[in-house]
């Protein structure tokens, strides 16, 4: 079987309304694009008949793979197991409810001359945010960054941005050894990069807010913090293997 140009990765939790939509629209986009491509639904134990919706499409499209979990682990999960069933040589992943528009995308490939993994900005200049959050979600997002920006990357700006692409060999080697499974893995598998020595770079894109948030207020930041502080420690303890000898001599 042939090695496709692209994996792209759709998460998705209790999507079985907006999944058909993202699907034409993912398969569209990719189908216009030069090379093979694959699309992986990754299921994280939904009880909308999100996973069947996704195996319809099936007949349509042979590029589609549906990978079910049977209980909801969280989005972390969800990403990495598609990560590490890909094939491609350029690994994406995007939220389901596209609020960077798919075809953002082409930005950050192009990126990936210059760099490892190129992550979806909403505020470095150049992207623009046409539909912004609720004030309760960008203030929790302004703590969740300065958090982010101590404890780990204080040249990075938004790390949370759900459209994300990675050279497929470095995405599935950092993957393999996270183990974050909720709203926090984008800290811990850009922090993997870095410390396996590839680089990150951040692109600008446009971006609207979606309503159907899947984070919880009063119960999610307290896991991410925690989450956040895990990751640190098993930075400090060794957990994710040594740095690389260009890491080591910018921590040195």
């Amino acid at each position: 079987m042939s090695r496709p140009s692209i994996s792209l990765i759709i998460p998705a939790y209790n999507e079985s309304e907006r999944l058909p939509g993202t699907l034409k629209a993912v398969d569209t986009y990719l189908s216009g694009r030069p090379g093979d491509y694959e699309i992986l639904v990754a299921d994280d134990g939904s009880t909308d008949g999100t996973a069947q919706v996704a195996a319809s499409f099936l007949p349509y499209r042979g590029s589609l793979r549906v990978l079910a979990s049977p209980v909801n682990l969280g989005k972390g999960n969800a990403v990495r197991r598609g990560v590490l069933a890909s094939r491609g040589d350029v690994v994406a992943f995007t939220d389901a409810d596209l609020s960077a528009p798919i075809a953002e995308l082409d930005r950050l490939i192009s990126a990936l001359d210059r760099c490892e993994a190129a992550i979806a900005s909403r505020v470095v200049r150049g992207a623009w945010v046409r539909v912004p959050q609720p004030l309760h979600r960008r203030l929790m997002g302004l703590a969740f960054k300065a958090l982010v920006k101590l404890l780990f990357f204080p040249d990075l700006e938004d790390t949370q941005c759900g459209l994300k692409a990675f050279r497929g060999e470095a995405a599935r080697r950092a993957f393999a050894l996270c183990r974050v499974d909720g709203f926090a893995f984008d800290v811990e598998v850009l922090a993997v990069l870095r410390r396996l020595g590839c680089r990150v770079c951040e692109v600008p894109v446009i971006w609207d807010d979606s309503p159907r948030s899947r984070v919880r207020l009063l119960r999610d930041p307290g896991r991410m913090l925690a989450d956040l502080l895990r990751v640190r420690l098993g930075l400090s303890l060794g957990a994710y293997g040594p740095a690389s000898p260009a890491r080591r001599a910018v921590e040195g």
